[in-house]
C-alpha cells in the first residue's frame, strides 16, 4: 500500500470516528442493545427496611407499566412501614401457621409488610380472610400482564402481613414508599418485564 492510500484510509477512519461521536452515524446494533432494559438497574437481591407501624394494611392493587408490572399495598397511616421483599424457593408459607400455599409462576417473591392487617379490636382491615388468592393467574393473563402471574394473601400474624407474588422469572425489582392518599402510605413494588 502506498503512502497516498494509507493517508486516505487514515483520514476516512478519522472522519468516520468523528461522525460517529457527533451522532451523525448510527452506532452498531450490539452497542445499542448492551444497555439496561428501559434504563432499569434494580437487581434481584432482597430489599428491606426494619421500621414497624401500627397503621394497618388496607388493600392491594396491581397495575401495568411499559417496562414493569406494579403492586401497590395501601396502609391506613404514616409513618411508612418496614418491609422485606425477596425471592424465595417455593413453597410460599402462610404467616403464623406456616402452611404451604401454591403460588403460580416461574419464580416466587415473598412480600412481608411490618404492619398488621387488623385493627386494635382484632377486626380485619383487608377484604380477604384467612389465606386467599387476591388476583388469580387467569386475571393477570386476561389483562395482559407480562411479569405478574399470581398474587396470594398469606395472612397477618403478630403485626406482620405477607403476600406471595408469582412472577414469570427471577427479574429485577425495586421497592419504595409514597405518602397518601390522605394520611396513609403506599408501599410500591415494581418488577421489570425483563433484564
Amino acid at each position: 500500500m502506498n503512502t497516498s492510500s494509507r493517508l486516505r484510509l487514515a483520514v476516512g477512519a478519522g472522519l468516520a470516528g468523528a461522525m460517529l461521536a457527533a451522532g451523525l452515524l448510527p452506532a452498531a446494533a450490539g452497542a445499542a442493545a448492551s444497555g439496561p432494559y428501559c434504563g432499569i438497574a434494580w437487581g434481584s437481591q432482597a430489599k428491606s427496611s426494619p421500621a414497624m407501624t401500627q397503621g394497618p394494611l388496607t388493600g392491594a392493587r396491581v397495575g401495568r407499566q411499559d417496562c414493569f408490572d406494579r403492586l401497590v399495598l395501601d396502609l391506613a397511616s404514616a409513618p411508612a412501614p418496614g418491609y422485606t421483599v425477596r425471592y424465595i424457593e417455593p413453597p410460599y408459607r402462610a404467616e403464623g401457621s406456616g402452611a404451604p400455599l401454591l403460588v403460580a409462576g416461574g419464580a416466587v417473591m415473598q412480600i412481608t409488610v411490618n404492619a398488621p392487617a387488623y385493627d386494635a379490636n382484632g377486626n380485619s382491615t383487608v377484604p380477604w380472610s384467612g389465606t386467599a388468592v387476591v388476583v388469580r393467574p387467569d386475571q393477570f393473563q386476561a389483562a395482559g400482564y407480562r411479569t405478574f402471574k399470581d398474587l396470594v394473601w398469606g395472612g397477618s400474624y403478630e403485626g406482620y402481613s405477607s403476600f406471595g407474588l408469582g412472577v414469570r422469572a427471577r427479574l429485577p425489582f425495586r421497592v419504595f414508599q409514597l405518602d397518601g392518599p390522605g394520611g396513609g402510605t403506599r408501599l410500591v413494588i415494581d418488577v421489570a418485564h425483563r433484564w
